[in-house]
């Protein structure tokens, strides 16, 4: 990498990553979806996160905005499932701005 700064697209990306898991519960969701590992209401979210219905509703709006999650319709019902791409790009993200080379391209995200 060198001296060369980081383009301001990237920086932006990465950024929009890091503020969206900048509240815990944001990251529990998407920790809670990556171990669950299938598609889940928001009812389920919500019972295993304990929170409102309203207050997951908002925190999985950032995290689909992102693409950390990703929405699935199913009927008239809405599934949220972790998007393994996005989510496998993040520690390159860590990476880059630690000077360390990323070792896949963000463009899978």
């Amino acid at each position: 990498m060198g001296d060369e700064l980081l383009d301001r697209a990237t920086a932006e990306t990465y950024a929009s990553w890091f503020r969206a898991l900048a509240d815990p519960t944001r990251v529990q969701i998407v920790e809670y979806l990556a171990r669950q590992g299938h598609p889940m209401s928001v009812g389920e979210i919500v019972a295993a996160i304990g929170l409102a219905q309203s207050t997951v509703s908002q925190h999985l709006k950032i995290l689909t905005k992102v693409r950390f999650v990703l929405v699935e319709p199913v009927g008239t019902t809405r599934r949220y499932r972790i998007n393994d791409a996005c989510v496998g790009c993040f520690p390159s993200a860590a990476d880059v701005i630690m000077g360390r080379p990323a070792p896949d391209p963000i463009g899978a995200c």
